[in-house]
């Protein structure tokens, strides 16, 4: 039997081997691009940020990304989220100010009708 990933991640640990940083991502597939990288989370404990861990928790995502021959990274951000948002744009992300992100909580997933 063929074991089944749903997600995978890093972790950043201090001196202390405590995590203070994770990037958890999946693979998806859309039909026009193909295989690519969805990064979920990227979140670095707020009295460690500063120390680079967020570019290199990123760095390594890009890594898998190459490495999986992924044709797209791509991820989330709330429009609140500044300090994100300017850290993502100094890296050169290209982010979609206008597209419209749908969601179905779960009560919705079961109550859905057409």
């Amino acid at each position: 039997m063929r074991k089944k990933i749903c997600f995978q991640c890093y972790v950043a640990e201090n001196d202390h081997k405590e995590i203070v940083g994770i990037a958890s991502y999946f693979f998806v597939y859309y039909t026009w691009v193909g295989k690519s990288l969805y990064l979920d989370d990227l979140y670095v404990k707020e009295s460690c940020r500063g120390q680079k861990i967020g570019s290199k928790l990123l760095r390594q995502i890009f890594e898998v990304a190459k490495t999986e021959n992924c044709k797209r990274v791509r991820w989330q951000v709330s429009n609140w989220n500044k300090p994100a948002l300017d850290f993502y744009k100094n890296v050169g992300a290209a982010i979609e100010e206008e597209y419209c992100i749908c969601d179905f909580d779960a009560k919705g997933i079961q109550e859905f009708k057409i």
